[in-house]
């Protein structure tokens, strides 16, 4: 990952700056930096997001293509997550530098989305056993400034609001044979329930507090982290440790509480952007992720 050697006279002046609420960039310990989000940026995609959160840059684009449903999962379609680390995002990406990275993202996004709760996948089927909807989710780290899960979850949320799944009929013969017409009418499709896509919320330990939404500099200055997936209710559906430093019981229950509080207003601020910005239909200014 993506990462900054500070000094120790540097790390003194973040870690004392925290204890007082008071961040190198002016933020408290709860705050998020500007988060910019912009939908519908790739073509030909199905859906696409841009998010960007600091100096990190995260693109998604999510394509639906027909495939079989799974032998354990015959009336389900399903979700594919594939990530990227450009190495224009960090000369530590270069080669094979980003694949660990690439791993572990992946593996976190197929954990949090495990739930049957979180995408009505039964939507997806076509044709029991043999045809159904796959969504291939692709994330390409453009820059990497910091809280990259947290990003890569909003912008994952995003772009599967965007995404429009073409309605399809099939159609059966006299023979019993079945054919599959897809609808030309770009406005006849079938639209997410992303209402239970929970948001990655990382908390970061510095002394004897925690931050949401750490700059490289803060990262540095943290020995662990709390990574939390949160619903928009609050629920946590996946919870993982990252760093070598440890977490006293009583400091998960504080970052907990934390994570629940701050997820719920990050959701409410998300889906209040995202319907905003549907409100305008064609009529809104397209920057795109080349803007």
């Amino acid at each position: 990952m993506a990462s900054v050697v500070l000094s120790e006279a540097e790390k003194v002046y973040v870690v004392h700056g925290i204890q007082e609420d008071l961040r190198v960039d002016g933020r408290g310990c709860e705050d998020y930096r500007c988060i910019e989000v912009e939908t519908d940026v790739v073509s030909n995609t199905s859906g696409s997001a841009r998010v960007k959160l600091g100096h990190t840059d995260i693109l998604v684009g999510v394509k639906a293509e027909m495939g079989t449903p799974k032998l354990e999962n015959p009336n389900e379609g399903y979700l594919e997550f594939f990530v990227d680390c450009s190495a224009n995002a960090t000369p530590e990406f270069e080669g094979r530098g980003g694949e660990e990275l690439a791993t572990e993202i992946v593996n976190t996004l197929y954990r949090i989305f495990s739930s049957e709760s979180t995408i009505d996948v039964k939507s997806l089927c076509i044709n029991p056993r043999e045809h159904c909807w796959v969504l291939y989710v692709d994330v390409l780290l453009l820059e990497c400034g910091g809280n990259l899960f947290d990003a890569i979850s909003i912008a994952v949320k995003a772009a599967l609001f965007n995404t429009r799944i073409p309605k399809v009929r099939v159609l059966e013969d006299e023979e019993g044979s079945k054919e599959i017409e897809l609808s030309d009418d770009p406005y006849d499709c079938i639209r997410l329930n992303v209402d239970n896509v929970p948001c990655i919320i990382t908390l970061s330990k510095i002394g004897c507090r925690h931050v949401v939404d750490a700059t490289l500099q803060e990262e540095a200055c943290s020995l662990a982290s709390l990574l939390l997936s949160v619903t928009s209710r609050g629920t946590f559906t996946c919870m993982k440790k990252l760093g070598n430093g440890s977490l006293d019981p009583e400091s998960i229950f504080e970052m907990m509480e934390t994570g629940k509080r701050v997820g719920k207003t990050l959701h409410a601020s998300l889906q209040k952007i995202l319907d905003k910005e549907e409100s305008l239909g064609t009529t809104r200014q397209k920057v795109g992720f080349l803007g």
